[in-house]
């Protein structure tokens, strides 16, 4: 145990430096032992974290998990010791931190400000409270440990409540039953890690998701998620209760056992008022929570030297998913494994001349369908059979409906490969295998890209999740259509490198793209053929206010006739409307069944997408 590891050493340490225990000589004028020459034979000459990581090296490295060297110990630091120095800085004085106990690996406190910023991440992740007596700040580790057992008879009548004790229990709905915690991890390569549990009878899948910056260990991360879990759900449980000045004693803090129906709990007191008695709000806890469990921990692997190797670009023309981004620029994700650090990419209208267009600092999770997925209504949730997809560079996580109504889970499905991309969003995501999960709840042809969706996206589709990591590359409009080529790579290496990956492309500038009109419809005047329609915008179009904006300098439309696979009629209209005349059906030599296909114009783009009707009468 590194705590207990380290309390010995301090033990023996401060017992030498008592000088009761360790008296000077009056014979030679030293101490009988001298503590400047003291000295902790447990260091180990191979290079820390190398070993123990490097088991292929190295075969007695899992024996550090029991073992007592120092190597990547000797740095860590007493809860205690951190506490008392953060509240130094901020000129608290003198604080009472003898009850508090636990390790820390590393602690970033960043710009927290003040001083209950730069203690909260701490106490949250090693369960500690602060409490003021007698004008003193106190700092205790959490146990559960029971201070004064309060007879029904001692406590107090208040007016404010519906008893002797009032109880509170919160409904199940407000508990989280599924925890994440990212950290960084302890040993290895220190990278960012999660440690998750849920309740075995969890149904949902929402996970409630924290962030500590702090180094642990694997087994210490889920620990604390695990304690986490349990003081949600026994804290469900509340009291309130009044006692009278006899009892000021119990203070914040305090654990006090409380009856309740089925016997006597334990409560910690979280909130007091004093008056003419103590007005008391406690909350429930379980001595177990706190009690230190086994932890399995496990020694992270560490890599051997590592090379750059190639990077697995996807560029994508896509519209405008969020409003800000540059309408006429395509994006590009960047996977790689391992990843480089830093993707590079280079842009260059020749074979030569190639220089830094864009660099990607993370990898984005990109893979592919592995069942096919059908085309589906827009505008109304896919409740069909789950997608399956496999995902390298990044994991994939559920979200609940509002939060996917409000932008979250924004995937891209196309063909490997091609130039057309449908956006779609996901609610569920279950893991299912290594790196294998299956998306259900979706919503379907999102910011315009229904009228591209094909009757079904085959497996070995390409997805691309939408994410920060998914970035603009620096594109000018009038290279629209214009075939460059690209190189992408770690940006550690030159660009001629035989780890990069070149590509020759050409962007259209989709997010330009007019939407496709909607609400199609058509009716028969005589032998006129009336046809109407619904236009829609591409900026902007979330209002229910109003009518939404054009989005274009003009409103305008090419309304096609097409029988037999052949446009036997084209027509530009300046409104959402259009009469196809029965002499003009004559002289085109059109008769049902055929096709009536409407785009919406733009200056810039032309042509948007067609939205068609069957005309079968």
């Amino acid at each position: 145990d590194d705590f207990m590891q380290m309390q010995y050493l301090r033990a023996v340490a401060d017992y030498w430096e008592d000088e009761a225990a360790n008296p000077v000589s009056p014979v030679y004028g030293g101490r009988m032992v001298d503590t400047s020459r003291m000295f902790v034979w447990a260091w180990d000459a191979r290079p820390y974290p190398a070993f123990p990581s490097r088991i292929d090296v190295w075969s007695d490295g899992d024996n550090y998990l029991r073992g007592h060297w120092l190597n990547g110990r000797a740095a860590s630091r007493d809860l205690a010791s951190v506490v008392r120095e953060i509240c130094a800085g901020a000129g608290l004085g003198e604080v009472d931190v003898t009850e508090l106990h636990g390790l820390v690996r590393g602690y970033a406190a960043g710009d927290a400000g003040t001083a209950r910023a730069a203690l909260q991440p701490l106490m949250l992740a090693l369960g500690f409270d602060a409490h003021e007596r007698e004008g003193r700040l106190i700092f205790r580790s959490r146990d559960g440990r029971v201070s004064a057992a309060l007879d029904p008879d001692g406590l107090a009548v208040s007016g404010d409540l519906s008893g002797l004790v009032e109880h509170v229990r919160a409904p199940e709905a407000e508990i989280a039953g599924r925890l994440r915690l990212n950290f960084t991890e302890a040993d290895a390569e220190y990278e960012t890690r999660g440690a998750e549990a849920i309740f075995p009878d969890e149904a949902t899948h929402a996970v409630s998701q924290s962030e500590v910056p702090m180094v642990l260990t694997r087994g210490e991360g889920r620990a604390i998620v695990e304690r986490w879990l349990a003081e949600a759900r026994i804290a469900r449980d509340r009291a309130r209760f009044a006692l009278p000045p006899s009892a000021m004693e119990v203070s914040t803090g305090d654990v006090v056992a409380l009856p309740v129906p089925s016997g006597t709990a334990r409560f910690r007191v979280d909130r007091v008022e004093r008056e003419a008695f103590q007005q008391i709000e406690a909350v429930r806890v379980e001595a177990d929570t706190y009690a230190a469990g086994e932890t399995v921990e496990e020694i992270p692997p560490v890599p051997g030297a590592r090379v750059p190797g190639p990077v697995y670009p996807v560029f994508l023309d896509l519209p405008l998913m969020r409003g800000d981004e540059v309408p006429h620029a395509p994006h590009v994700a960047v996977t790689a494994t391992p990843w480089p650090g830093a993707a590079a990419v280079y842009a260059s209208g020749a074979e030569d001349g190639f220089a830094v267009n864009a660099v990607v600092t993370g990898g984005a999770a990109i893979g592919g369908t592995e069942t096919p997925l059908a085309a589906a209504p827009p505008g109304v949730w896919d409740r069909g059979p789950p997608l399956r997809v496999r995902v390298y560079g990044g994991a994939l996580s559920s979200a609940e409906p509002g939060a996917v109504l409000n932008g979250a889970n924004l995937m891209a499905i196309g063909a490997p490969g091609g130039t057309d991309w449908e956006l779609f969003q996901f609610a569920g995501a279950e893991l299912v295998g290594e790196d294998v999960y299956e998306l259900s709840l979706r919503l379907r042809g999102q910011a315009g890209t229904d009228a591209l969706m094909p009757p079904v996206w085959p497996a070995g589709s390409e997805v691309v999740l939408i994410s920060p990591q998914v970035v603009q590359i620096d594109h000018a409009s009038s290279l629209r259509g214009v075939e460059r080529l690209y190189r992408v790579g770690p940006a550690a290496l030159p660009v001629d490198d035989a780890a990069y990956v070149e590509r020759a492309l050409a962007f259209e500038g989709v997010g330009l793209r007019p939407y496709a009109p909607v609400h199609l419809g058509a009716v028969r005047d005589g032998g006129d053929l009336a046809v109407r329609w619904v236009r829609r915008t591409r900026i902007d179009g979330d209002g229910w206010g109003a009518e939404v904006p054009p989005g274009e300098a003009f409103e305008r439309y090419l309304v096609r006739v097409i029988a037999g696979g052949v446009v036997r009629r084209e027509a530009e209209v300046s409104a959402p409307a259009w009469t196809y005349a029965a002499v003009d059906q004559a002289a085109d030599g059109v008769t049902a069944p055929f096709t009536v296909a409407v785009a919406q114009i733009s200056d810039r783009f032309g042509p948007g997408l067609f939205r068609r009707i069957e005309i079968d009468e």
